[in-house]
């Protein structure tokens, strides 16, 4: 949930019960991560795409796009990509990217689309967001009912056991001359990422909450939805997925 101690700016946008709405569309979550290693996620991409042996032209959904920084890297693979997310702000910026075999569009993960594709990649721990967890199972058949005939699922999401094992409880990054105060515990089979800070004289916090679903989860939420589990990666690189010592938990799935 997002809260402020003067009266929200427009940039805080609306409150909503559901802390990703608010936080994902203030312009504070883009300079914080701003220093991501997309270099990675582009090796990560070729590696995925290769893998998928996706022909050329192939329909892909980019679930979940943020501002769509992969989804225009999958287009220059050559597929036609649709990159979809809640926020709008985020859609809006993604949006100026726009050509013959991009596009953007603002969307609930939880529906399924009319469209089928022949991949669907929710990249970078962006799942368990929500504050229901039937949302996940009902998030997972949306997926399902969104690829094609021969169409496979990658969901790349954190390794929960690496991420507890290695998870520093506080720290100070300082970007674009913010001090971002950051501070992560588990609670209630939930990490949380609490985050303060002041800007132009005004006090912020958001806090990131994201379901602690660890492999075992995700096979049975996958069973209850009918999907088939093909194969499971533990880093970018696709080597094997190791419970302890692995960083991601990459899920291949139809």
């Amino acid at each position: 949930m997002s809260a402020a101690q003067n009266p929200p700016t427009e940039n805080q946008l609306k409150s909503s019960e559901n802390w990703y709405t608010s936080w994902f569309d203030t312009p504070y979550y883009h300079i914080l991560y701003k220093e991501r290693n997309y270099r990675e996620a582009q090796v990560f991409m070729d590696n995925i795409t290769h893998y998928l042996n996706l022909p050329e032209n192939a329909k892909v959904l980019d679930l979940a796009c943020g501002k769509g920084r992969h989804s225009i890297y999958l287009n220059q693979l050559g597929f036609d990509v649709l990159g979809a997310d809640l926020s709008e702000n985020s859609i809006a910026e993604a949006s100026k990217n726009t050509n013959e075999t991009l596009h953007f569009k603002v969307h609930d993960m939880r529906e399924p689309f009319e469209e089928k594709y022949d991949a669907i990649f929710n990249l970078f721990t962006s799942f368990g967001y929500f504050e229901n967890d039937e949302d996940n199972l009902t998030t997972l058949k949306a997926i399902k009912e969104s690829l094609s005939e021969y169409g496979f699922a990658v969901i790349d999401f954190m390794n929960v056991a690496h991420v507890l094992e290695t998870l520093v409880p506080e720290e100070t990054k300082t970007v674009d001359e913010i001090e971002f105060h950051i501070k992560r515990y588990l609670k209630d089979g939930h990490i949380y990422k609490e985050i303060d800070f002041e800007d132009k004289g005004q006090k912020f916090h958001f806090t990131e909450k994201v379901k602690a679903l660890t492999l075992q989860d995700f096979e049975q939420l996958m069973e209850e939805a009918g999907i088939y589990l093909l194969d499971i990666f533990g880093d970018y690189k696709l080597k094997k997925f190791h419970k302890t010592d692995s960083e991601r938990l990459i899920m291949i799935f139809k």
